[in-house]
């Protein structure tokens, strides 16, 4: 057992609490030697590492820098290779700085990558004609196909789960001390994006990217602009507990650190007070993040805050709001104003899509481009009317060429989807429509350089 902290928690208390989107496994000795497996093995990331995001977010928190979080819905351990990885690398980069040029700060980039292998889901069970099985919860549960077999879920697959983050991890960070020419050649992106269908639109800001990136180095200098470029993160949802806790670890300061991601966060299916997830959260050094929608109470919300945060600690809470272009502006306010009347350390960032999603006539899962906007665009707005400050965007996308999200000058249509969508689960921006829409963003340049140099 694991030495108790003061406050009662160790890395196995979440065992005492109820534990939502649970895993069944068949055979729990597979699943306690897999998970003996995994503690014995090496951690993914270190803790220097996951402190040095803490303090990135806390400037966040106070105006001085913006977090760009960005990538798939679900990986695959089948994305573990070299030109998968690069493109995600590439991909994220590249929409950094964009946001830097539209938001005039620094930049911290996060990847939902090494680790975004289960998935909650609003079934467990799917229906296909007469046969029903247990639905796919991610590459680190069971399998995507359609079998029984496949669909079972295996306890060995946290194994490999942990092998294609390692891999992925490694590669990463390979490629960013490569040129910077070659990290942010998206060439082989535009170009599928073209083939895709030769009537579509690439944004102008994807377009005129290298001059975006000339221009860049010109303004930091290229051995800066390296250094600030390259800097980059992990995160996945803490959801499949079992394996957050085998790979979680103190360090020599004494405290607890999951050392599987930098960044995890807990999405709305787990948030419920009282929940395993929230306790195994509540523990660890990391930096983390939580789904806040419009069920959430801002009562509740501020008491959940104080609880996972007693000290109030810069750096450590991220609040991913999440409601719909329909329901932030009624929701957004109280909430800002009710974690403002508390006092309470907390960056707050926007994720525009799992709000906006709809499921079209061809029964393919998609968001609208539009509502996506929209609701980034209120976002940014809001707290700017409360005095508050927006100082992170959380996006599905991808550098592949896809048609999963409808809408934007790249002009998707419901029956296209069909034509190029490969999400396992949900629906994803492409790079197109990704540059779109943060070029479309109306940001006060002047309020932002005016909160930087009110925080010094």
């Amino acid at each position: 057992m694991a030495q108790r902290t003061a406050d009662g928690w160790t890395p196995d208390s979440w065992k005492t609490k109820p534990v939502s989107q649970q895993i069944k496994y068949g055979d729990p000795q597979a699943l306690q030697q897999v998970v003996e497996k995994l503690c014995q093995l090496p951690p993914l990331v270190s803790s220097s590492e996951v402190d040095a995001l803490k303090a990135r977010i806390a400037e966040a928190q106070s105006g001085q820098r913006f977090i760009v979080q960005g990538g798939d819905c679900a990986e695959s351990f089948s994305d573990c290779n070299a030109d998968a990885i690069s493109q995600k690398v590439r991909s994220l980069l590249s929409l950094s700085l964009l946001v830097s040029q539209k938001t005039q700060q620094p930049i911290t980039r996060i990847g939902r990558i090494a680790g975004q292998y289960a998935k909650p889901r609003s079934a467990l069970t799917e229906t296909q004609g007469d046969t029903t099985l247990t639905s796919y919860r991610g590459d680190l549960v069971n399998h995507v196909h359609f079998t029984e077999s496949a669909r079972n879920p295996d306890p060995a697959r946290m194994l490999e789960g942990y092998s294609y983050a390692s891999l992925t991890l490694n590669y990463i960070r390979s490629l960013l001390e490569g040129e910077l020419d070659e990290l942010f050649n998206l060439e082989q992106e535009v170009s599928s994006l073209k083939d895709l269908s030769r009537h579509k639109q690439l944004h102008q800001s994807l377009r005129n990217f290298r001059d975006a990136l000339n221009l860049f180095h010109q303004f930091n200098g290229k051995q800066t602009a390296h250094k600030n470029l390259t800097e980059f993160y992990t995160s996945h949802e803490a959801l499949h507990l079992h394996y957050e806790q085998a790979l979680t670890r103190q360090a020599n300061n004494g405290r607890w650190y999951n050392l599987s991601t930098h960044f995890p966060w807990v999405g709305m299916r787990t948030v419920q007070n009282d929940s395993a997830h929230l306790e195994y959260l509540r523990g660890i050094a990391n930096p983390i993040a939580i789904k806040v929608g419009p069920t959430v109470e801002p009562k509740d919300l501020v008491e959940l805050c104080q609880w996972i945060n007693p000290e109030n600690e810069p750096g450590r809470l991220t609040l991913i709001q999440r409601f719909g272009h329909q329901h932030i502006a009624q929701k957004l306010p109280a909430m800002i104003q009710a974690i403002q009347a508390a006092d309470i350390n907390v960056l707050w960032s926007c994720d525009p899509m799992h709000g906006n999603t709809q499921v079209g006539a061809n029964e393919y899962k998609t968001r609208d481009f539009q509502h996506i906007q929209s609701e980034l665009q209120q976002a940014f707005d809001i707290h700017q009317q409360h005095n508050s400050h927006l100082g992170a965007v959380h996006l599905e996308m991808t550098g592949e060429a896809v048609m999963e999200c409808v809408g934007s000058s790249y002009a998707v249509e419901h029956q296209e989807l069909g034509k190029a969508y490969t999400s396992l689960v949900d629906p994803r921006l492409n790079l197109s429509q990704a540059f779109e829409l943060i070029d479309n963003l109306k940001l006060s340049l002047a309020e932002n350089k005016q909160k930087n140099t009110s925080n010094p």
